[in-house]
């Protein structure tokens, strides 16, 4: 079902992040994502004298490099387009992110080494959210394969990690029925 239509109303910023994971020659895996932001107006900036309508005001790049355990092997940031001359100088700062791995404790590790003043909030939001994600989702088949030859009983990290994926529902019941609360 689509969204209403709304009231009457001007478009004044997009942001578009895109995120995408692959496998490597190697057998890691790289997962990119890009984000930019425009405005539909012009408008003063003192470092890049001024910033056209449609021209990034971000426009930034990270390359995440992980194994199938999402442990952080490499990490490449560009920042493209930001409002200041100094804002891509913080890119050598993620390269603290090595040797972390992607899963409980990973926000709070990341945010340790790169909150505020450490890093660049668009670039950790990037990160944290809808890379993190690509990388679970691009990681996930190699995952699954392993799991189930490995297959040891233990329950799916998956179950009660969405509502679709709830203990008590259905898919839980067709697809793990032993780990069902059902």
């Amino acid at each position: 079902m689509p969204l209403t239509k709304p009231v009457s109303r001007d478009h004044i910023h997009t942001r578009e992040i895109r995120c995408r994971g692959f496998q490597r020659q190697d057998r890691l895996w790289d997962i990119e994502g890009t984000l930019e932001d425009t405005k539909t107006y012009s408008f003063d900036n003192k470092d890049r004298n001024g910033i056209a309508s449609g021209e990034p005001i971000h426009g930034m790049r990270i390359r995440l490099t992980v194994d199938d355990d999402l442990q952080v092997h490499a990490v490449e940031v560009a920042t493209d387009a930001g409002p200041f001359h100094i804002c891509g100088d913080i890119a050598e700062a993620y390269s603290e992110l090595r040797g972390l791995k992607i899963g409980r404790g990973w926000r709070k590790d990341v945010l340790a080494r790169l909150a505020g003043v450490h890093g660049c909030t668009h670039l950790t939001d990037l990160l944290l959210g809808p890379m993190t994600t690509t990388a679970l989702q691009t990681v996930a088949a190699a995952r699954s394969r392993r799991a189930r030859s490995d297959k040891d009983g233990s329950r799916p990290a998956l179950i009660d990690s969405c509502h679709a994926l709830a203990g008590d529902g259905p898919v839980v019941a067709r697809e793990w029925p032993e780990h069902s609360s059902r």
